[in-house]
């Protein structure tokens, strides 16, 4: 099994060195970077990690603005380890961009139970974490570059998009209810289904070849959406039926 990748973006090297040496020896895979240019170059270069965890008073880039980056590639979980501890900073954090908030100083102990208890809630695929993911035969994603490949022909994404196609194919085989792609997607703003059901429909128009009969992205009606790989070419699956969401589009 490939271990958990995670990313830390901090400038002061002694916790950089302190929290890889920790996190290294319970088995992740950590890289630690000093600035946010180079934590996007990392994304761009290495994929995706399963967690982030990012300072706030950063050189070049305030820890809020790489997070909202991130965050337009894809649904990047991300604990905040820094040593403001303003309120209005954490809630402002917590609501837009964070699954958690640390202030220094801190436990290494403490650090990793709460990487542990984040990754918990939020399933993750071992490919997922690849520069471009592999579904099938047919579909690659490139998150860091929002962009899709399927067959032959190369599509962008919107960041909503992209947060959208990665949420549901971290939980993919499960349905996604909508109460939680929303929370995921929109997580500051007060989003109705109506606007997830015009995105959704706008990435199933790039993913498939034939939005009203979806192969990856099926309609769990009045509930959410569930992502399955495509079939084998030739072979017989539910998902050639007709989805009754976009076929009253």
């Amino acid at each position: 099994m490939n271990k958990t990748k995670v990313l830390v973006v901090e400038d002061e090297v002694n916790i950089c060195k302190l929290i890889s040496d920790y996190m290294t020896a319970h088995g992740y895979d950590v890289t630690t970077v000093q600035d946010g240019p180079e934590a996007i170059e990392y994304v761009k270069q290495r994929g995706l990690p399963h967690i982030a965890l990012i300072d706030l008073a950063l050189p070049t880039m305030h820890g809020f603005e790489l997070s909202s980056k991130l965050k337009s590639m894809a649904d990047v979980p991300i604990i905040f380890v820094t040593s403001t501890g303003d309120t209005d900073t954490i809630v402002q954090g917590l609501k837009r961009y964070a699954e958690d908030f640390i202030v220094k100083p801190f436990d290494l102990r403490e650090l990793e139970a709460r990487v542990q208890a984040v990754l918990a809630r939020m399933p993750s695929l071992d490919y997922a974490s690849e520069p471009v993911v592999r579904i099938d035969e047919y579909l690659s994603v490139d998150f860091a570059h929002n962009r899709l490949t399927v067959g032959n022909k190369t599509f962008g994404l919107t960041p909503t998009e992209s947060i959208l196609l990665h949420v549901l194919l971290r939980n993919a085989g499960r349905v996604v209810e909508n109460r939680m792609l929303i929370a995921r997607v929109w997580p500051s703003e007060d989003v109705f289904e109506d606007t997830l059901r015009v995105h959704m429909h706008r990435l199933r128009r790039k993913l498939e070849a034939d939005s009203h009969h979806p192969h990856y992205i099926r309609t769990e009606r009045g509930v959410g959406y569930m992502f399955t790989i495509r079939p084998p070419e030739g072979s017989s699956h539910a998902a050639d039926e007709p989805d009754e969401e976009e076929a009253a589009e």
